[in-house]
């Protein structure tokens, strides 16, 4: 279980963003930011995998603001993107910010270009430290933004960004969100939060809580996934090495649990199409593609035994040939791994970041491919 599936980029720079370009359909790309010391040297890269011929095409622009933390993709808009990045300023100090970038319709090979910012926010009131910016999966003109301890709403239909409602953690010692998402279920009105070993989940029309899970890892949770199949499925990661899945109606144990990982887990993602699918990133420098078979919206073995011998046959088939839960395949890195993520135009294509800039194109084995699909 090596690289042999894969195809490799490397980046001049140190990287730890990657998103898929979720709204495109029809090809294989992803977008990775860099992370140099040197504001104005920071990039964004474009790659587009051809997956017949197993090369990469890219498109690489300046992101001259500063150093990039985190990248999101609009779901609806294939063009945009949010950077949360690292600001230098007078007096050598550091602030984060956030803004909304548009890439351009036409590229110039010969010309490196600046990606032109469509909506800039002012985040000064609400905090300093900005863990992501995420658009809104079906409303264009909302977006959400961590910052400490807020979830600011936003409208993003303008070019400065309007706050339309803030939820604010409260509780002892200050403590701060290091992560959001929205709940892509129940209308798209929620938005889940980890803060320290607990997940959060708030109603954006009111700002009340919704639901929560207290203490699901022993360390900090570092990430969160929903399972686009199945709507009360999340799953999350952290630094005790831990991938869970919960169920948020039945909160007292996980339904899955796993600990392959020997170092902090970054990254948690479910496949979209293939929800037993499950990629996670740690700083072990490795990525783990696993089975969650168990608990798969394909997970059949509840059928009831029939009294047709076909349909208790192909019940039996079904049991003999379903991937068991465990580890399928991984995939080694030099250095820690902060990002993988699915490619939502070709399911069995995923991508994987490493610290040091060398981006991972790979496959999902072709034996475990004909396995799910039969």
């Amino acid at each position: 279980m090596s690289n042999e599936n894969s195809v490799i980029y490397g980046l001049e720079f140190q990287a730890r963003a990657l998103a898929p370009q979720l709204a495109e359909t029809e090809k294989i790309c992803f977008i990775i930011g860099t992370q140099s010391l040197k504001q104005t040297n920071n990039q964004i890269h474009l790659v587009e995998f051809n997956e017949e011929i197993s090369t990469v095409k890219k498109s690489v622009f300046h992101h001259s603001e500063g150093e990039i933390w985190k990248i999101t993709t609009s779901p609806l808009e294939a063009s945009k993107l949010a950077t949360c990045y690292n600001v230098i300023s007078g007096g050598n100090t550091c602030s984060f910010k956030t803004a909304i970038l548009k890439l351009p319709e036409t590229e110039d090979p010969d010309n490196i270009e600046n990606l032109e910012i469509v909506t800039k926010f002012d985040t000064t009131e609400y905090g300093s430290d900005i863990k992501t910016t995420e658009f809104h999966p079906n409303d264009p003109t909302r977006a959400a933004s961590v910052i400490d301890n807020n979830v600011v709403l936003w409208d993003i239909s303008d070019s400065e960004g309007k706050c339309i409602k803030s939820i604010q953690l409260e509780g002892k010692h200050n403590p701060k969100f290091t992560t959001g998402k929205w709940n892509p279920h129940q209308n798209c009105n929620q938005f889940t939060t980890a803060t320290e070993t607990h997940l959060k989940t708030y109603d954006v029309r009111t700002g009340d809580l919704a639901w929560h899970i207290d203490n699901i890892h022993h360390q900090l949770l570092r990430d969160i996934d929903f399972n686009m199949n199945k709507q009360y499925h999340i799953a999350t990661c952290g630094d005790d090495g831990f991938v869970k899945i919960w169920d948020f109606r039945q909160t007292n144990k996980p339904v899955y649990s796993r600990n392959e990982h020997s170092h902090w887990v970054w990254c948690v993602r479910f496949n979209h199409f293939h929800d037993q699918l499950i990629l996670s990133a740690s700083s072990d420098a490795r990525v783990l593609l696993s089975s969650a078979a168990s608990v798969s919206s394909e997970n059949n073995s509840d059928i009831c035994a029939a009294d047709d011998p076909k349909e208790l046959e192909t019940k039996q088939l079904f049991l003999y040939y379903r991937l068991s839960d465990g580890p399928l395949q991984w995939c080694e890195h030099e250095d820690s791994v902060y990002c993988a993520e699915w490619s939502p135009s070709e399911p069995w294509v995923f991508a994987s970041l490493s610290y040091d800039g060398r981006l991972l194109i790979s496959r999902v084995k072709r034996s475990l491919k004909y396995q799910i699909m039969l």
